[in-house]
Formats: structure tokens, sequence, C-alpha cells
């Protein structure tokens, strides 16, 4: 079936149909620049004109960058205060006039790494991170999502590890290709002893330059670049608005 995919970020909000089987967008993208300030009642109102830009009428997914639970919005951390207990899943369905799955962006790409990704035939403990201004990570047992994960965030030296690690630390920094990758193979050292995954998959825009950083990395465990590039966030909300969530593993 076809849904759209929606993704909400700090600078854009953007969207496309996507075919829910194969993970094709089967529309142009449609992107208008995230409002600011960025509060809920005008990121919902951004997101209708997303959509209706596209000529859509039907079921949407929807990816936040906040912890999402049952729709509501626990957690703002690129995105104004406001939002915290925001019931963003209501609000886009009234907007909309259609049925609305809100799903954490990081958990979004990861859906889309799994189901037809680098992870796709990955079983077992599987750890994706998003590499960009911060950490974001998913986290998959078995096939199924453990949603809300904010491991970008456990503390090394200190410090959130997304600050020391993410891309973002890397440029602001202006940390050489070793330099970087001695920060993320430390965090990622510790995610290790806390997990044991048998894969981790790096996305972001970073990893079109794994071959910069890969190499200085000695973690035991497999890491692989993510597939889905761009397109990952925009086809994994979509499996998130399929209206009876069958094609969706997510643990309970």
């Amino acid at each position: 079936m076809e849904v759209f995919g929606l993704d909400v970020g700090g600078s854009g909000i953007k969207g496309a149909p996507v075919d829910t089987e194969t993970g094709a967008l089967t529309g142009e993208r449609t992107r208008i620049k995230t409002p600011q300030p960025a509060t809920p009642e005008a990121i919902v109102r951004t997101a209708g004109r997303v959509v209706r830009e596209s000529g859509w009428d039907g079921p949407v997914g929807c990816g936040f960058p906040a912890v999402i639970k049952d729709g509501i919005v626990h957690t703002a951390a690129n995105i104004d205060d406001s939002a915290i207990g925001f019931d963003l899943g209501g609000a886009l369905e009234r907007e909309l006039g259609a049925t609305v799955g809100v799903v954490n962006d990081a958990d979004a790409a990861g859906l889309a790494e799994m189901r037809w990704g680098a992870g796709r035939d990955a079983d077992g403990v599987v750890l994706m991170l998003t590499l960009g201004t911060g950490i974001g990570t998913s986290l998959f047992v078995g096939g199924r999502l453990i949603p809300n994960t904010e491991l970008g965030h456990i503390e090394i030296q200190g410090q959130d590890a997304e600050h020391r690690a993410a891309d973002g630390a890397r440029k602001q920094e202006n940390l050489n290709w070793e330099q970087y990758a001695e920060r993320l193979d430390e965090y990622l050292h510790k995610i290790e002893d806390l997990l044991w995954p048998d894969l981790i998959v790096v996305g972001g825009g970073i990893s079109k330059k794994a071959e910069k950083f890969f190499p200085h990395l000695t973690a035991r465990t497999e890491i692989v670049t993510a597939k889905m590039r761009n397109e990952a966030g925009i086809a994994g909300a979509a499996l998130a608005g399929i209206p009876d969530k069958e094609a969706v593993k997510v643990a309970e």
C-alpha cells in the first residue's frame, strides 16, 4: 500500500508518498523550511502544507525528533520546549483529516534500514546510529524495534556522548578523520560493553565518507554503512502510518 511519509527536521519538513512494500518513493519529495520558532502548532501547520502541496489524500506516517509515546511528544532537544506534552498525532490527524502514525525520527530511519536496507537480513541485536548534529539511535532485537532509545546521550568522560562523537562535534572542533575515529571508537566500545550488538549500521551524511574513518575503528562488532541514505527518514516514517501496523515490528 501507499502511505505518505513525513520527516520533520530542525531545518526542513519534507515528505513524499511511499510504497510500503518496496520502500520506494512514488512521487516527488516536497520540502518546506521548518518554521522558527519551531512551536508544535507551527510544525503541524507546515507539515499540513507539505502533504497538501503533494496532492496527497490518505494515511500519513511522521518521523519526529523527540521521544514519542502514543503520539505524544516527551522531549524537545532541537525543537521548542512547548512541544513537551503535545499530542502531535492528534493534532496532525485534525489538520489533515486522515489517520496519522508518529514515530521518533531515528526509529523511522532504523525501520527503513531493517526492512529494506543494511539490516534487512540481520538477526539478533542490531543498532543503527545516525551521526549528524547529534547521535540518533534505533535498537532492534530479533527484528523488533525497542522504541525511543536515547543512546547518544550516554555519558563519556563526563560529557554527553554526542557532544564528543557526533559529526557535529567533528566539524565544530575541526577534528581530522583519525581524531574523529578515535572519538567514535570510544563511543562504540562503550555501547558494545552495554549491549553486545551483532551489527551496527552507521547512517547520516557522514556515512558517505565511511572510507575516511571506518579503517581506524577497532570495535569488535561488524559495522556497515546505511543503504537508504536520504530516503530512510521518509520511508521509515511511512511504515508508522500503516493503519493496522502489521507491517511494522514494534516491541510491545
